[in-house]
């Protein structure tokens, strides 16, 4: 089997350089791991203590970061290399002030592997939530080199578990500790023989939790906001999420809410066709300016998102209409909101444990989206409660970067 593995892998190589021609995603992705090895040499010198973190994406970045910004507190005698798997982690994160060095994750193949780990030759290899590349996970075997996994989730339908899925199996025996989200992912490693693993949470909390401390002001906001109104905030929709808004707004000519929408997509045509279905008057922020009497506000920019919640009374979180699920409950959810999501959100655990608690609820088709929105918008007692259920969850929760961190203490030499 990893004769085959190796086999596919190289020729995925291939087939991207072709395709990366014809895709900018995929250019970004070829080229941008051409570069990884020279920006190795320049950064990292062969007597560096180096520590290296790697996140398959963005999302994996904001659970590693409450980590990654400790660790450069309490080990500054260690240069910290951060790779990534996607583009839409590095092209965001390539400037990130508490790397040292900021990679594309080379592709897996036995003589790829073999050079990252030579060249950035970590004593420490931190991997955020998954991602497990059998050829890298042999060299740092091979090396004796720490490995950890943090924030990690497993899933019976996973291949580890499968009984075809021996030679994956033997991967995971390159970590010398997980630090799993929750007991099923300790309990289905113990299955296939893991023992070393704790239930330490999920880094996320911590890191939203540090959102509470930082300036989120926005002056354009603070402009459009009526504080005597209801502000409903959808972040992160999708097509399927602004037809059912649309529908609702359309119906509903409530003068005592404003509602800001902060599409996933934001290509201009679709931010046009968006503006164009509704009937009250709509303001986008890439014009500038706001109608005095504009009922909603389409945030059609990226980065932002995460202050936007502040200003909510209460938020809807796109996604769940589609295949691949909800986006992030938790940012809303750290500002003690109730939440609104659509039906796909099995493979989400936070999302799943806030509408076991009540703190999020879940329309699976208009009437029931309509009604919800309309008990939210008018009912502030109710709003409290559900509000109330979410910021506990997220206090409650906190934590996991310190049970990592007590464990890396014991582990990595400070040599300060």
């Amino acid at each position: 089997m990893k004769y085959l593995y190796n086999f596919a892998i190289s020729l995925l190589g291939i087939l991207l350089n072709i395709l990366a021609v014809f895709d900018k995603k995929l250019s970004l992705f070829v080229n941008g791991r051409k570069q990884t090895f020279p920006r190795l040499t320049s950064a990292i010198k062969p007597d560096d203590k180096t520590i290296w973190i790697h996140c398959a994406s963005l999302g994996e970045f904001e659970q590693g970061r409450p980590l990654i910004e400790k660790l450069r507190l309490i080990r500054p005698g260690y240069k910290i290399v951060l790779s990534f798997y996607s583009p839409s982690g590095f092209e965001i994160r390539k400037n990130y002030k508490n790397a040292d060095v900021v990679v594309y994750l080379p592709i897996d193949t036995p003589s790829n592997a073999r050079k990252f780990i030579e060249q950035v030759h970590p004593e420490l290899a931190i991997f955020v939530k998954y991602e497990f590349w059998p050829n890298i996970l042999g060299v740092l075997k091979d090396h004796s080199i720490e490995t950890i996994l943090v924030s990690g989730i497993f899933r019976s339908d996973q291949l580890f578990f499968k009984p075809y899925g021996g030679w994956m199996r033997k991967s995971l025996a390159s970590f010398s500790h997980f630090f799993v989200q929750n007991q099923n992912s300790k309990a289905l490693l113990e299955s296939i023989g893991i023992n070393n693993a704790s239930v330490s949470g999920d880094t996320r909390f911590d890191r939203v939790a540090q959102i509470l401390e930082q300036n989120n002001k926005l002056d354009f906001l603070d402009q459009f906001v009526n504080k005597n109104k209801t502000i409903l905030v959808a972040g992160s929709t999708w097509e399927k999420d602004e037809s059912h808004l649309v529908n609702f707004i359309n119906q509903n000519p409530d003068n005592d809410v404003q509602y800001i929408i902060a599409p996933h997509n934001i290509i201009p045509r679709e931010i046009q066709k968006l503006k164009k279905a509704l009937n009250c008057k709509t303001s986008l922020y890439s014009d500038g300016h706001f109608d005095k009497d504009a009922k909603v506000l389409i945030v059609d920019t990226i980065g932002i998102l995460t202050k936007i919640y502040s200003y909510a009374d209460l938020a809807y979180i796109g996604g769940g209409f589609d295949k691949d699920g909800v986006h992030n409950v938790l940012e809303p959810a750290v500002f003690g909101i109730p939440l609104v999501i659509g039906p796909v959100y099995e493979k989400f655990e936070e999302a799943k444990d806030l509408v076991k608690l009540g703190g999020c609820l879940v329309a699976h088709h208009q009437e029931q989206l309509d009604n919800y929105f309309k008990q939210l918008i008018h009912e502030g007692n109710y709003r409290q409660k559900l509000g109330n259920i979410t910021k506990a969850y997220i206090h409650k929760n906190q934590g996991a970067t310190e049970i990592i961190l007590d464990y890396i203490k014991q582990q990595l030499p400070d040599n300060s």
